[in-house]
């Protein structure tokens, strides 16, 4: 791309909104029942998956929503990649239980299973009517008062403004939001972060250091998404490696906490990059974690993406804490390759390969990769066999290049 069509990109018409409120700290979760109820809400609907249920995480919410005299109905079916039939089915348990608000406890899944459960409240038809793809209806009415509760440090959903649904007839997932999807609230409290085993703050950390790189990166990029896009990098560097190998490190899982959400808000209401692209359309065929696929493919996909904007992956190797005094621009940018190369080798995040993707279907995935919308945005101009290529470097069936 050309400095002036950079410039173009740069200067076009932008929004950037922030629908939710962010409260946090140590202990903030004390305060959700009066918070919800100052939302108009008196009897919520508590959405979150059955691995978190079971382990007691959410007991406290219940607790401190009970004691302001806030009524909770339980949905705890959530899924990995939520599919439609899931919506519906806590779309219909909100309904028959006459609730008038939301609370998500969890990861991504159980926070973009609460916002489309909210379009379904508030819509005609399904979510799946709801597409954000040309053609379909765009959202009309805002979602109940909904309150997220990050119990991970990686999706950002608390703050996005977007719910990634799966089609499981179309082996497929498909992205539905705007402003009028987000939570009203999120409460972020790092205690809650606590109960993460090793591998989990691995992936959904390198999830919120992906968010942030890529949103950096983006031909939709904006000074502020900068702004929190940088800021987010720079907690993740300090912070990731600790909350892995202590994970009652507070200060970390505080630091995550902040670095999640700050990329989160770095998304705006546009799009990502090739990694986001590749993870989302993979994760409609293959039952694969989002955060694990996309810290796999992250090495790769910015292998190939410095060249598009070096000058930015030079500044990103400064947040990620590399002197590059006596860099080039060009050494430096691929000083930031390496670093996450170096990143996901610490972390033990598994490759493809090794999270059950199959080799033989490469063609297939990029082919799927290139019609995701997360594509227009990547820094660097791309082709089905562009991902080809950055594919076959996750299975290390071509050299590296930096």
């Amino acid at each position: 791309m050309s400095l002036n069509m950079k410039v173009e990109h740069m200067m076009n018409y932008h929004t950037f909104e922030i629908p939710t409120t962010i409260k946090h700290g140590i202990g903030a979760i004390e305060h959700i029942g009066e918070e919800v109820k100052a939302l108009g809400s008196d009897k919520v609907l508590l959405v979150t998956d059955p691995g978190i249920y079971d382990a007691g995480v959410v007991n406290p919410v219940i607790e401190h929503l009970e004691k302001s005299g806030v009524d909770v109905v339980v949905f705890n079916k959530v899924e990995p990649n939520p599919p439609v039939r899931l919506v519906s089915e806590g779309s219909k348990v909100y309904a028959e239980e006459g609730c008038n608000g939301l609370v998500a406890v969890g990861g991504g899944s159980s926070m973009d299973t609460a916002k489309a459960i909210g379009v379904e409240a508030t819509h005609e038809g399904t979510v799946l009517d709801y597409e954000a793809a040309e053609g379909k209806k765009p959202l009309e009415n805002r979602i109940p008062p909904l309150t997220t509760i990050p119990t991970t440090a990686g999706t950002g959903s608390e703050v996005t403004q977007w719910a990634v649904i799966t089609d499981e007839d179309r082996e497929f997932k498909f992205n539905t939001g705007g402003p009028l999807i987000a939570a009203h609230l999120t409460i972020i409290d790092p205690k809650l972060h606590v109960s993460m085993p090793p591998h989990v703050t691995a992936m959904t950390g390198v999830d919120a250091l992906a968010h942030a790189i890529e949103c950096y990166t983006m031909k939709f990029a904006q000074p502020i998404t900068d702004s929190v896009a940088l800021t987010a990098m720079e907690y993740a560097a300090t912070y990731i490696r600790r909350a892995y190998a202590d994970g009652e490190d507070l200060e970390a899982r505080y630091g995550m906490a902040q670095a999640a959400m700050l990329a989160g808000l770095s998304y705006g209401s546009e799009s990502a990059g090739a990694a986001h692209a590749m993870s989302q359309t993979l994760g409609g065929i293959i039952p694969v974690a989002h955060g694990q696929a996309v810290a796999a493919m992250m090495g790769p996909v910015m292998e190939f993406n410095w060249k598009g904007n070096p000058e930015k992956f030079a500044r990103m190797a400064q947040a990620f804490g590399i002197n590059t005094f006596n860099m080039t621009t060009e050494e430096a940018a691929r000083a930031a390759v390496n670093w996450m190369y170096e990143l996901v080798e610490d972390l033990d995040i598994p490759s493809l390969e090794e999270q059950g993707v199959p080799a033989d279907q490469l063609e297939r995935f990029a082919k799927e990769a290139m019609n995701d919308p997360q594509t227009v945005g990547n820094p660097r101009d791309l082709t089905v066999r562009d991902y080809e290529w950055i594919y076959k470097r996750c299975f290390g069936q071509v050299d590296k290049k930096v």
